[in-house]
């Protein structure tokens, strides 16, 4: 059924004049499956929904150049679109088999539009119904064209969710669980048989449970340690082999095309003696978030390609801003890679860090935030969340490491590939 296409009213942007954050979704397996896509002008006077949208539009419809397809690699995208965009020929540019249409709630639900989302269904086009607190009559309208419910979970009271995932689960709808803060959370919506789950519980710590380190751990930290106060190759070599599992490892991450060796690396002596100190220290502190002995996939790891990712983009940040001192992007990545092991091990960060001897730098910028590596983390960390910061304070964040937007997005479409490269390498099918 052919639709008229509309012209879409959406602002000139210019070069990347938008912040991208990318949320991930996993599955109850807790492995990555997805990421919603949020746009957000730059313009400290466009901070509604319907500007984002507006931002989203305007990204989808130069996405080829902006390198869009970077920013997910093989995973699929989740974004919001409006009425405009699907009645518009631009929602073609999106490739049907790797992304969700979230139909906000403040959609008018004309004929046509339910004509044309009848025609992108036809189509091959998969819809979801975003941010559902209740049912109601307009949701019945959108329920039969719909595969996946998206369900705001934070403020609802547990009777009013257990109704409704049961009543949403006999429609045949799967279920995501939206704004899911904490892993009480999650083990509710779990136990209420939701599908998918989105937020950022996975990145918390949960200190009062605690758990006990995997030998694994325990030997990459005394590794690090060993770095960190100089320790010869043979000393390190020792300890590593006390791991079976992170040689092995160490050895095949060493054998992939992140390390760019030509020949094939046969020991952990001549792996050290390639990669050097400070290329080995970079993949320990990722091998700490993959857990060797562990039976899952690395590759599957939202913590992982979080830490990872969060690292890489405060290297590149450092090179940016100070590119005449190539030391302190290392000690940067540093920082970004191990300001998410309070939730990787369930302790607070100071007993994490405690044992590495870490700098006095390093400390306060994972402590509180302080210092130039404090910055750069501050600045991470709020782009990835932008739903809690105004454009003007981003604005102002970036204008303080005197940066733009552009520069800044084109910094974390590099962080974004480079990190989804390791949880591709690091795959168990890897050879």
């Amino acid at each position: 059924m052919a639709v008229a296409a509309l012209t879409m009213d959406v602002p000139d942007l210019g070069a990347k004049d938008f912040f991208l954050a990318r949320q991930p979704i996993l599955n109850i397996e807790q492995e990555l499956i997805g990421y919603e896509l949020l746009f957000r002008s730059t313009a400290v006077n466009r901070a509604t929904v319907t500007d984002d949208v507006a931002a989203t539009a305007a990204v989808i419809e130069h996405a080829a150049e902006l390198g869009l397809h970077n920013v997910i690699g093989s995973l699929t995208a989740f974004l919001n679109v409006d009425a405009s965009m699907l009645m518009s020929e631009v929602i073609f540019v999106l490739p049907k088999e790797q992304v969700i249409l979230e139909i906000l709630e403040t959609v008018e639900l004309t004929p046509s539009l339910m004509r044309r989302i009848e025609t992108l269904v036809e189509a091959g086009y998969v819809f979801a119904i975003d941010d559902l607190v209740e049912e109601s009559a307009r949701t019945e309208q959108l329920m039969p064209l719909a595969r996946i419910v998206k369900v705001d979970v934070l403020d609802m009271q547990v009777e009013t969710l257990a109704a409704l995932s049961a009543s949403l689960k006999l429609k045949g709808k799967k279920l995501l669980a939206e704004k899911v803060e904490t892993s009480e959370q999650f083990k509710l919506c779990r136990d209420y048989g939701f599908d998918y789950y989105q937020g950022y519980y996975f990145a918390r710590p949960d200190v009062l449970q605690g758990k006990k380190l995997s030998a694994s751990c325990v030997v990459i930290m005394q590794i690090l340690a060993l770095i960190i106060k100089g320790a010869n190759n043979y000393e390190i070599v020792r300890f590593i082999k006390q791991d079976v599992a992170l040689s092995l490892m160490l050895l095949r991450l060493v054998n992939t095309p992140l390390c760019g060796f030509r020949r094939h690396i046969a020991s952990l002596g001549q792996a050290l003696l390639v990669l050097g100190d400070r290329q080995l220290k970079r993949w320990l502190q990722i091998l700490l978030y993959a857990n060797p002995n562990s039976n899952r996939n690395a590759a599957s790891s939202p913590l992982m390609i979080l830490a990872a990712t969060r690292g890489k983009m405060c290297e590149l940040l450092s090179q940016k801003i100070q590119p005449r001192r190539p030391n302190k992007s290392d000690t940067a990545f540093m920082v970004g890679v191990l300001s998410l092991t309070d939730a990787l091990f369930n302790l607070e960060i100071a007993d994490v860090i405690g044992p590495l001897g870490v700098s006095i730098e390093i400390r306060e910028a994972l402590l509180s935030r302080a210092g130039f590596y404090g910055g750069l983390l501050t600045l991470v960390e709020s782009v990835e969340r932008p739903e809690l910061l105004s454009s003007a304070q981003l604005n102002e964040m970036l204008s303080n490491f005197q940066l733009s937007a552009g520069e800044f997005y084109n910094l974390q479409k590099e962080a974004f590939e480079w990190g989804d490269s390791i949880s591709e390498n690091m795959s168990a099918d890897t050879p």
